[in-house]
Order: structure tokens, then sequence, then C-alpha cells
């Protein structure tokens, strides 16, 4: 290992998991994987080749920046999808290269029509519905313009989808609210099927509305966290578990992220480690150095919290996580040495660093830890 830490990409993991949403999903919904933050901290360019393997022609994004970097890996025949950013070359481009994107207000499809001709292409577009989220999307005003503009310019639109974004439905405290949003969603619909626009798609989950309210999967998920192998919260899990016989997650853990001890130290008890007076050794120590810090996406806030693998022992760091270097406490294991593998996320042996352990000493969201992973990490491809 020549970099200071490795980024494991689990193929096997990853197939398993779309394998696994697939048939929970059914046949019939085609699952759109959203590859947004670099893939969750995955690697785009790792991961993107692994989900079409594993049968994936679908991919969403937040920006046109992550569409041109992803058009630069997909196979001919797979779709992309915008769902946020676009300035106006941006969406000439998009045009250009019959990309799917969000559309959610109708200022977007007036400039549309004279880049359509321009292009002499239709722009592909999914229309974003304000249902209760109050984020992006139209209301019903707005959408009556929209609905009057597709109708006027059929040459320059694909009605590719129509959609929303449901808040919140990994807790069950949103579930009135998400209820009212799937009826406003279902009448919207028929509104604008009504006028006869119909969509090739309908789709308004994410990981944990797909799997909390199959009535709303209709036929087309945005599924994010899900497929590294990761439940949107607690009551997303309990709430698919409560009703299985057997009770143990089906999901598979993609990521693991390995480093190795740099050096050697020796500390005598009553002498602090680090930076301040954050650790005092209350003992002799030994300890082992780690070439990972807050600037790797090694949360600072894990100073004297987090736990890594070394030698198949968990054991703790201790004094404050550096820009470059965290120190852990190898003083219980013989015979540690420079070179020997440490674990910050993933397996070594019987023992498991997991993603929502970080998260519960440093409050953030397993999301938040791996969208942190730099992009300059190198990521491999394991089975």
């Amino acid at each position: 290992m020549s970099d200071t830490s490795v980024i494991e990409i689990s193929e096997g993991a990853v197939a398993d998991n779309l394998s696994f949403l697939q048939k929970q999903f059914g046949s019939g919904v085609r699952i759109s994987s959203v590859v947004k933050a670099n893939a969750y901290g995955h690697g785009v360019e790792t991961f993107v080749p692994i989900a079409e393997r594993a049968g994936v022609d679908h991919f969403s994004v937040f920006s046109a920046c992550e569409a041109r970097e992803l058009l630069n890996i997909v196979s001919s025949g797979t779709r992309l999808m915008i769902t946020g950013w676009m300035n106006d070359e941006d969406l000439k481009w998009a045009v250009e290269n019959e990309i799917e994107f969000f559309v959610f207000d109708p200022e977007r499809l007036k400039r549309l029509i004279s880049l359509s001709e321009k292009c002499r292409k239709p722009a592909r577009i999914h229309i974003e519905m304000e249902t209760g989220m109050n984020r992006t999307g139209m209301h019903l005003n707005e959408l009556k313009e929209a609905a009057g503009i597709i109708l006027n310019n059929p040459s320059c639109f694909v009605l590719k989808g129509l959609c929303t974004h449901l808040a919140g439905a990994e807790s069950i405290a949103n579930h009135v609210r998400i209820q009212k949003q799937l009826s406003r969603y279902v009448k919207l619909c028929k509104w604008f099927s009504d006028r006869g626009l119909v969509p090739r798609y309908r789709h308004v989950s994410s990981s944990a509305a797909a799997m909390t309210y199959p009535s709303a999967r209709f036929n087309m998920v945005r599924i994010g966290i899900l497929q590294y192998g990761y439940w949107p919260s607690a009551e997303t899990f309990i709430h698919f578990i409560s009703k299985k016989k057997e009770k143990n997650d089906p999901l598979k853990r993609v990521i693991g992220w390995k480093s190795q001890v740099m050096a050697i130290k020796k500390v005598k008890r009553g002498e602090f480690v680090s930076y301040g007076t954050v650790y005092l050794a209350q003992e002799d120590k030994t300890t082992a150095i780690v070439p990972v810090g807050y600037s790797y996406g090694y949360s600072r806030s894990l100073s004297n919290q987090g736990r890594v693998l070394i030698n198949g022992q968990r054991v703790a760091v201790i004094g404050m996580v550096n820009m470059n270097m965290l120190i852990i406490d190898v003083t219980k294991i013989p015979d540690v040495k420079k070179g020997d593998e440490v674990v910050l996320i993933g397996n070594q042996g019987d023992l498991t660093i997991s993603v929502a352990s970080f998260s519960e000493f440093s409050n953030q969201l397993n999301y938040e830890l791996l969208t942190r992973l730099p992009k300059g990490t190198p990521r491999t491809v394991v089975d």
C-alpha cells in the first residue's frame, strides 16, 4: 500500500444488495441508482461499472457537473438523470447528449424550446411537483403553465417522468405528512394524464420510502444508501424485519477503509499525547501512529473516541485527530510493528468497525461520513 489508506469496494456486496432490492420492488419497478456525491463516497469510477454489471442501467446525480463525469464512465444505452443544479449551458449540453433532468419551474421549459430547436433534439424532462416537501417543485398554477408549454411544443419535449420528493420517509413521525404528499401526487398525475400527458415513469421514492411504502414505488425508485449496504434509519430496518421470520440484515456493506501503522511510540505515565492536553497517559503506553486524519475524512470529533482494528483486536484512538495522522493505543497488543494493517471501516478477523459506529461517536449521519471520504483516496475492487 503506497497511499496512506485505501478504500475497498466489494463487487459481490453490490450485486447481492441490488438483487435483493430488485426482488423487493418487483420486475416492473426500475431502479435508478443514485450516485451523487461521488457515489456516496464509494467512488463513481469504481462503483458505476460494478452496478452496471449487476444490471443497473439508470443513474441519478444532483448536478450537470456530476453527469458530465458520469457520461465518460457509463456504457452506451445507460440513462442518466440530473435531479438538481443546471445552468443554461448545462441545459444545452443535456439536450445534445440526451440526458434526462428535473424541471421545477416553467422558466426552464421556456428556455428549452429554443435549445431543443437548435439541437434538433427533444429535451428529456421529469416534471417535479410540489406536494409538501417545500424545497423544489412546481405548485398547481406553475404545473398548469408547464403543461401548456409542453402541449404547445410537442416536438421539443419527451415527458420521461412526473416526480416529487417525500419529506422524511425514514421516520414514522412523518407518516401523516407523507400520506398527504402521496395523495396530492396521485391527483396531480391524474390531472396530467387527463390532458394527454402520460409520463414514462412515475417516481417519488428514495430508499426509505421504497422500503416503507410499497404503494409509493410506482414504476421507478431512486435508490441511494440502500445499494451501498446501509439502511436510511434504524426505524426503516426495524419496519422491514418486523414482518420477517428471520431477523437478519439482508444488506451487505460495500465499503472497507484500511491504512497501516507508520510508527511506534513509547509514552511514559504522566505525559500528554498529541495536541493540547486532551489525553493524559495514566500509565506507560505504547502507541501507533496511523497516516490518516481529518483531511482524509476521519472526523476530528472522533478524537479520544474513535475505534480501529489492528491484529484482530479493537483499540482506541487517543488524543486529537490531526490533519494527516491519528494515534491509537496498542499497549495491550504484543508485537505491533510498522506496516501492520489498520482497519478504519470494515472487518478484520471476527470484528467489525461499522460506519454506524462512527455516527454514534461523532453525531454524523452515515450519509455525511461516507460523502466526506476524499476523492483522492484510491478505491479498489474486491470480491
